[in-house]
């Protein structure tokens, strides 16, 4: 048995190994060359999708990062504001890539579980004075990340899209889990993609394909992206091989995300009773744990964890995240529930024995 086989991963859902099956559809990927415009099962997945979310066109990106820098690029001016939740991926961890590759400056307002109040948008406005950027673009994430996957619901999404488009701006959804949101509320992708001029979706987190997001919008946008792709390094040849994986994700792994949702609840649910920590509910399959006791450093849990063959990630001062996955069973979840109990209480028993000691 290989060591990956052996280890329950829960730092990512982005960790997740090809299927059997999803690495057969690999090996008999019909190919081209993309960048000619000729790879036939890059163009089927860009099809697909595009149909899928009811918009004119599609374009397969090397990364969700990628698609969501180009839907900013297509959408903005040099020196034009793009509004942002102050925690989402696009802030927080894409290097500033609004200014570094647009020329852009982020507007960052606080949330409310990653959801973005309508209010925000007229307060942003500072009308036509030559003086002040003009804010051009809104963006929003669905689920969102660092609100612990939470699902941004549709209506809330529908009411941000009305303000943007009342006062003329463009509206960009980061929906790297966007499958997630989909499975968790029932709300077809067509739903949320109505709302946006852009979507990116990645089909290399929760659908376990090993590369690739896409980005779907209107025909004319789109070729403009394809462009910005080719400019910035993105333009790839027998893309077929990667497209083919994404293509079986889509038949056999979207609806099993509701299996990642269940299991991200057990974990939760087994945190729980762990003394020392409090648990954010999870609404799909990012579990955020709270270490309330001083005494349990972070780091002396990370490295016990490991010892026993579970990764989690930090995620703040005393914060840690488990995603579950297509490589997450149930017997998984069980042995990370363990194994996060034995590691709090070892981390609080070594620290009360390394406590320094008062006067004799």
């Amino acid at each position: 048995m290989s060591e990956s086989a052996t280890i329950v991963d829960l730092r990512s859902d982005t960790v997740t190994r090809p299927t059997p099956a999803m690495r057969r559809a690999i090996a008999e990927a019909e190919v081209g060359d993309d960048v000619l415009g000729d790879d036939p099962t890059g163009i089927e997945l860009e099809r697909r999708v595009a149909a899928l979310a009811g918009r004119e066109a599609a374009l397969f990106v090397p990364s969700g990062t990628m698609g969501n820098q180009l839907a900013i690029r297509c959408q903005i001016e040099p020196g034009d504001e793009v509004l942002l939740e102050a925690e989402s991926h696009i802030f927080f961890y894409e290097q500033g890539g609004v200014a570094a590759n647009s020329g852009g400056l982020a507007h960052v307002v606080k949330g409310t579980r990653g959801a973005l109040d309508p209010a925000c948008i007229e307060a942003a406005l500072r009308g036509e004075d030559d003086h002040n950027a003009r804010l051009a673009l809104v963006c929003a994430e669905n689920t969102h990340n660092r609100a612990g996957g939470a699902v941004v619901p549709l209506e809330s999404l529908r009411l941000l899209a009305a303000a943007a488009r009342a006062h003329g701006l463009s509206v960009h959804l980061d929906g790297a889990r966007l499958w997630n949101a989909s499975v968790a509320s029932g709300v077809p992708i067509r739903d949320w993609a109505a709302e946006a001029d852009t979507v990116m979706m990645c089909f290399s987190k929760g659908l376990g394909a090993p590369v690739g997001s896409i980005l779907v919008g209107d025909a004319a946008l789109i070729r403009r992206a394809r462009r910005a792709r080719k400019r910035w390094g993105g333009g790839m040849r027998q893309v077929g091989i990667l497209a083919a994986a994404c293509l079986h994700a889509l038949d056999h792994h979207v609806d099993r995300l509701a299996d990642d949702h269940r299991r991200a609840h057990a974990l939760a649910r087994g945190f729980e009773r762990v003394a020392g920590v409090s648990v954010i509910a999870p609404e799909t399959n990012i579990v955020f744990v709270v270490l309330d006791d001083p005494s349990i450093a972070p780091d002396a849990v990370l490295r016990s964890l490991a010892s026993s063959g579970v990764r989690m990630s930090q995620y703040g001062p005393r914060r840690l995240r488990a995603i579950t996955h297509l490589d997450v069973d149930d017997a998984g979840v069980a042995r990370a529930v363990v194994a996060f109990e034995e590691a709090c209480r070892a981390a609080a028993r070594g620290s009360r024995v390394d406590a320094p000691q008062g006067p004799c």
